[in-house]
């Protein structure tokens, strides 16, 4: 590593330049990980914090509209009970709906109907639960957004209202819309279109979304039996993420934009120790015809490669979560994971040690008779 760092301080300009380039390549990867988490968070936060290890849908629904059109009734849910590994099961219900508090707030809400005292009711960190059947909780981003406890709702072209009796603690969202649990008897009348007060069909109070699971535990639910025996589609919770809407669409061009910069980052470091091997090549051969061996060049150089990839990552890491405080809580989804971070990182420093590789791999090809201008 003599010679190594010996050339980074000497050629500090042409290495800095490099540095800086890569360095803003990491800025990049830092702030489309915590952007990529945060739309992933926005759009399935919801979901994410129910006690629920799966959901089974109506048999043939297509994934990427589960929640959307999926219906399931009392005797699907009955047959999912019956399963042996799964603990509980209950009807669950969802709808995207918009409304308009009393005091002129308008908002859109993602509606969960569960059953009261089920284990999918859910644990309110201002004011009262789900005991009246016209109440509402809301996420705490709704809370954010001009809705307060003890507002009436008004749900749009339906008329039916709402009381907001609890908020919740964190952010539960789905769709990039705040989530709003109700009982689900109510919710089944304003997903019938029955306004408050009129008279419901019985079978309107026997069918919901889904079914919601949760297996013994220690076990992992048996999709395929459960869905044999209840006529089903079912699913693990994650694999219901790409039900919520813009979920896929979002997660995959971010992937494919992040893909991208890794290979940008590849060629960049591979171009730039190409054009060094080649500029170095005369006194690579006196090196070698000094007895420096093939290996202990491309140590050399991948040493140079490995030096300029850490400080240089490490320098846009920090710009980069510096940048991503400024942006959190500026209302763009954002939320930075120390793991995502860590991931995007270390593949950049290992992809550009490989593009470096690809080019440093030259020396090997470098005759010692050049350093006694045997080739010019």
């Amino acid at each position: 590593m003599f010679l190594a760092m010996r050339e980074l301080w000497f050629a500090r300009s042409r290495f800095g330049l490099m540095g800086g380039v890569i360095a803003l390549i990491a800025v990049l990867m830092v702030l489309l990980s915590g952007l990529s988490s945060g739309l992933v968070e926005d759009g399935v936060s919801g979901l994410k914090q129910l006690p629920v290890d799966g959901f089974a849908f109506e048999e043939e629904t297509e994934i990427g509209s589960s929640f959307s059109r999926s219906r399931v009734d009392e005797e699907q849910l009955q047959e999912w009970r019956d399963q042996p590994e799964v603990a509980e099961a209950a009807l669950f219900g969802n709808l995207l709906v918009n409304a308009r508090s009393d005091n002129d707030v308008p908002i859109d809400l993602a509606l969960f109907g569960v059953e009261e005292g089920s284990f999918l009711e859910p644990a309110v960190h201002e004011g009262e639960g789900l005991g009246r059947q016209d109440g509402l909780v809301v996420s705490q981003s709704a809370v954010e957004a001009g809705i307060a406890v003890g507002d009436v709702l008004t749900v749009d072209r339906l008329g039916a209202e709402l009381k907001v009796v609890g908020a919740l603690e964190n952010q539960h969202t789905y769709g990039h819309v705040d989530v709003a649990y109700l009982p689900l008897k109510t919710w089944q009348e304003i997903y019938a279109g029955v306004s408050t007060g009129q008279e419901a069909d019985p079978a309107v109070y026997t069918e919901a979304t889904a079914v919601a699971l949760l297996a013994e535990p220690g076990e992992e639910i048996d999709h395929s039996a459960g869905d044999s025996a209840a006529g089903t589609m079912s699913l693990p919770l994650e694999g219901t993420f790409a039900a919520s809407p813009g979920y896929s669409a979002e997660t995959s061009t971010l992937d494919l934009i992040k893909a991208f910069l890794y290979a940008i980052s590849a060629l960049v470091v591979g171009a730039f120790f190409t054009v060094w091997t080649i500029q170095r090549k005369h006194e690579l051969a006196v090196l070698r015809a000094m007895g420096a061996s093939t290996g202990y060049l491309v140590r050399d150089g991948l040493g140079q490669a490995l030096v300029i990839l850490v400080v240089s990552c490490a320098i846009g890491l920090g710009v980069g979560m510096g940048t991503g405080s400024l942006i959190t809580g500026s209302g763009v989804p954002f939320l930075l994971e120390g793991a995502a971070v860590a991931t995007a990182v270390v593949l950049l420093i290992v992809l550009g040690l490989l593009g470096a590789m690809a080019a440093i791999i030259r020396v090997s090809s470098i005759d010692p008779l050049t350093a006694l201008g045997g080739q010019r």
